[in-house]
């Protein structure tokens, strides 16, 4: 494709609050992503000034930015008396630029038209992760792998991270199942769609193409051996098929589903389970029934880290220990160390205090009820997939924090920021 196709391509689907440049910036920015946030961080930034400029009503007309300045307040307050010191400061980096984010993005993403090509190149852009991840598991390669002299470093760790679980580009295979889990219901929606034009007799050569991707990601989700992975992989079928479809879909689901969870669930008779064992396969049941750490002390579990949690905001209420605090009190208190507690809102309360995990997860779930109320969830099938992405996001958030890893970070508050747009794609008519 010539440099001048290439543009006109890029510059299809803008939206009118967009500006031409910043239109073009966004779209590189998004497509590098997930290979490195250093190379995806100058487009958005440029993205980003460019999106808080002209076009569009004033910052102060939506009230969640207001929201977001009270959340910003609160955490400055509780910095200086932070128990983690200089850290609670760094910390503040993981949420106050991406306030002003959720805010500047969103004319990028005011249309279904505009999502649609978001969500194709957040696809597009993991496949490095695909082909590194499969490369890693069955070929063997590993890191640090280097470009542009040494600015961009992949460090791949050799059969995986932990050992023998796919992690990829990431640093652990907890993230690189995050980044396929949400990214799963968009590569669904380019599916369905393939397949339907594919009915109509067009664009044949992209089905193999989208074939090979929803394969290749199957095989790597399996192989980051994430429970929570193979969850949101299950989940994102009926979101992203659509309501329509439930009434076969979902007695089908339950039917394969309930071999595992014969073999999984306490208390079923061996008659039944013995046979549900020989048919799934043991790395699937094993996992889920944690029988590989069954043996674990309770401070090395989830309900471990999260009584002393629980613990550490009664203590600390308000304006809470600090960003990293878990990290330095956690092992004081139980005598294993653990660098966060494995669920979001705990995790904000404890950093930032009470006001600021409610109010945070507040806007959160107002925004993921009032798009589906106002027919996201669903409308067409890409506005359902960026729908189901953010609640497969938010449920990760539940049980691990992988927004810790910049890249995720970024992801998640662009779909956000799309889920504002789609809500209110009145402020962004001229």
């Amino acid at each position: 494709m010539r440099l001048d196709s290439l543009l006109q391509w890029c510059r299809q689907e803008r939206p009118v609050a967009a500006t031409a440049s910043g239109w073009i910036a966004f779209q590189l920015g998004l497509l590098l992503l997930a290979s490195s946030l250093l190379l995806a961080v100058p487009p958005l930034f440029w993205a980003l000034l460019q999106g808080t400029r002209r076009l569009r009503r004033p910052w102060g007309s939506d009230r969640l930015n207001w929201v977001f300045l009270l959340i910003a307040g609160l955490m400055l307050l509780g910095a200086p008396r932070a128990h983690s010191g200089w850290l609670a400061w760094v910390g503040l980096m993981n949420w106050l630029p991406f306030f002003w984010g959720f805010w500047g993005f969103q004319p990028y993403m005011a249309t279904p038209g505009a999502r649609r090509r978001m969500a194709l190149l957040i696809v597009a852009g993991g496949v490095p992760v695909l082909v590194t991840g499969l490369g890693q598991h069955f070929l063997g390669w590993s890191g640090p792998w280097q470009a542009l002299g040494g600015l961009v470093i992949w460090h791949m760790a050799p059969g995986g991270l932990p050992p023998g679980r796919l992690s990829g580009l990431f640093d652990y295979a907890n993230i690189a199942a995050a980044w396929l889990a949400f990214s799963w219901p968009l590569l669904l929606a380019a599916a369905f769609e393939c397949c339907s034009r594919f009915r109509g007799g067009q664009a044949r050569w992209r089905l193999p193409v989208v074939a090979i991707l929803v394969i290749a990601q199957l095989a790597a989700l399996y192989l980051t051996d994430s429970r929570n992975g193979w969850g949101a992989a299950v989940l994102a079928l009926p979101l992203v098929l659509g309501p329509a479809r439930w009434l076969w879909l979902l007695p089908l689901l339950l039917l394969a589903l309930a071999p595992v969870l014969l073999a999984v669930l306490p208390g079923v008779p061996e008659l039944l389970q013995h046979p549900a064992r020989a048919l799934v396969p043991e790395a699937i049941w094993g996992r889920l029934s944690d029988l590989a750490f069954s043996d674990r002390p309770l401070a090395s579990t989830r309900l471990g880290q999260w009584t002393v949690a629980a613990g550490l905001v009664a203590e600390r209420p308000w304006l809470g220990w600090g960003a990293a605090a878990f990290s330095l009190v956690y092992p004081k208190r139980a005598g294993v160390w653990h660098g966060h507690p494995h669920n979001l809102p705990m995790d904000l309360a404890i950093s930032h205090g009470l006001p600021v995990a409610l109010l945070l997860v507040g806007v959160v779930l107002w925004l993921l009820l009032r798009s589906a109320r106002l027919g996201m969830a669903g409308g067409p099938v890409f506005e359902r997939a960026w729908w189901a992405a953010v609640l497969i996001l938010v449920l990760l958030h539940a049980t691990d924090l992988p927004f810790y890893d910049g890249r995720l970070n970024v992801a998640g508050w662009l779909l956000l920021a799309g889920l504002r747009a789609a809500c209110w794609p009145q402020a962004f008519r001229p």
